[in-house]
């Protein structure tokens, strides 16, 4: 098994800047970060390739914003050395792959396309969309590590990635968060050994949250660094989330101390579990509210989760997932 960590550099983040009406450079520029394709410009004259972004060095992470002005088609035979994200911001693509059905994608699902197999997306002129290409190598690294064997099969993603609900819309979330402090001349991420940690949460966060097809092997590893009690735990409140939880219950579900309880949970999953319950309810409302278009009021979705102070929802709401409750209702309605 390789090493599980790799640095490439220990300089800051690199800038990206592209302006670009002639669809070659277009390409070769495209080309450098993502690997060789072929474009295909539909109306030269419209063409307006714009490009921008950081290389987060330490991997070779590329984040950005990109738009062609007009559209467009990219045909790969083989992205050998990259995984290439996008979740447009406006308009639209379609990408069509061998190994799977045509996937639509727009501001509620991104795509992410696989090396190993040839591809060809389809993509709107007023499409403007966040890009994040990850190294193979880089990814690969970051599954063995979380596995605890060498990948011998070739890691292959789901193509259709959620950006409304569940774990991957979190991650496009952190992303766009990534992308404004970026913009900042004083953010902590221009610091190298920083963004480094911030560059192997993202490859662990998209191995954790989209389907791939050693999903299983990665969930069973997660699974097993965890005690059995918190498994228990863990499973009692997913279950029970939309009843009234009392955290006598959880700890006697536990069989272990509450401060074991709490430091344990924090120790293995970043916060107490009064958070994750929360977390739990919240994911658990944003869902129906999106399911519902409208069909239930957000004051019935939320008090049926246990959310009974609903001011002070909606405040939490809005931090947690970058908007209000009615405006993810709006969206849903919107994108039906």
């Amino acid at each position: 098994m390789r090493e599980k960590e790799i640095f490439l550099s220990g300089k800051p983040p690199k800038k990206l800047i592209a302006d670009i009406h002639n669809a070659d450079d277009a390409e070769s520029w495209m080309s450098n970060i993502c690997g060789p394709h072929d474009l295909t410009v539909y109306d030269a004259k419209r063409m307006h390739f714009r490009h921008i972004g950081n290389i987060l060095n330490s991997t070779t992470t590329a984040i950005g914003n990109i738009e062609y002005g007009t559209d467009v088609t990219i045909k790969v035979e083989d992205l050998s050395n990259s995984y290439s994200i996008s979740l447009p911001v406006s308009g639209f693509q379609e990408l069509s792959c061998s190994n799977s059905n045509n996937v639509q994608s727009n501001i509620t699902s991104g795509v992410i396309i696989s090396p190993s197999a040839p591809y060809e997306l389809n993509i709107s002129g007023n499409c403007r969309k966040t890009l994040v290409r990850i190294s193979r190598q880089a990814m690969e690294i970051g599954l063995e590590a979380m596995i605890g064997k060498p990948a011998i099969r070739p890691l292959i993603f789901e193509a259709k990635m959620d950006a409304k609900v569940g774990a991957s819309s979190a991650w496009w979330r952190t992303i766009r968060y990534i992308e404004t402090e970026l913009s900042s001349a004083d953010s902590l991420y221009n610091s190298p050994a920083f963004i480094r940690d911030i560059e192997q949460a993202l490859i662990k966060g998209i191995l954790t949250s989209q389907p791939h097809n050693y999903s299983d092997d990665v969930k069973n590893s997660l699974r097993n660094h965890l005690p059995s009690y918190m498994v228990k735990t863990i499973d009692y409140l997913k279950e029970n989330a939309k009843n009234e939880i009392h955290m006598d219950d959880v700890e006697w579900i536990s069989g272990v101390s509450r401060n074991k309880l709490y430091s344990d949970f924090k120790r293995y999953i970043g916060i107490p579990p009064t958070a994750y319950l929360k977390r739990i309810r919240m994911d658990g409302v944003r869902t129906d509210i999106i399911k519902s278009l409208g069909g239930e009021s957000i004051s019935t979705l939320a008090l049926s989760w246990g959310f009974n102070h609903l001011g002070r929802f909606s405040t939490e709401y809005k931090k947690m997932f970058g908007e209000t409750p009615s405006e993810t209702q709006a969206q849903a309605k919107l994108s039906f």
